[in-house]
């Protein structure tokens, strides 16, 4: 076998493992001061759009104006209405508006489970499933997504968000 040469075996990531690794590179933009969040929309396997958490175009980030949730003790999944950021995966379905792209049956792959209103904004869009990096507190937003018969796959289970 000397004068064979040995075939290297490369150990790719699976598409889920890629797509989410992205959506880790993503949430590295994000202006939120509580925690970073990163969305990347795909449609077969090509990469649409993607969003992170921050304070609307053109305006000020929390990192100046100070987080009012913070400020006021509000618990993680809750009182979204008080925050001043959009989330990332409300942002990457915009930026598919914006565009005029259509991300009906995509795939949505963010670092954390979706809150209720994003879970309601990925049902109107027609995505069809959502990959996520880790848990998120929101009861109501797994059941909806569940009637929806979107498939919610988390990629690590072990993560927990609890900030």
């Amino acid at each position: 076998m000397a004068g064979k040469k040995q075939k290297k075996m490369l150990k790719r990531p699976s598409w889920d493992e890629y797509f989410i690794d992205i959506a880790q590179l993503v949430a590295k933009r994000s202006t939120c001061l509580r925690r970073q969040v990163g969305a990347v929309i795909v449609k077969g396997k090509r990469i649409l759009t993607t969003g992170y958490n921050g304070a609307p175009s053109g305006l000020a980030h929390c990192e100046k104006t100070g987080c009012l949730r913070e400020a006021l003790s509000v618990p993680s999944g809750q009182r979204h209405e008080l925050c001043r950021a959009l989330h990332a995966e409300m942002n990457a379905l915009l930026q598919a508006a914006q565009d005029g792209i259509s991300v009906k049956d995509g795939i949505l792959y963010c670092t954390n489970e979706p809150c209720i209103i994003c879970a309601k904004m990925i049902i109107n869009a027609g995505i069809t499933r959502v990959v996520v990096l880790s848990k998120y507190p929101d009861k109501f937003a797994k059941k909806i997504l569940e009637e929806a018969k979107i498939e919610v796959v988390v990629a690590n289970p072990d993560i927990s968000c609890s900030v």
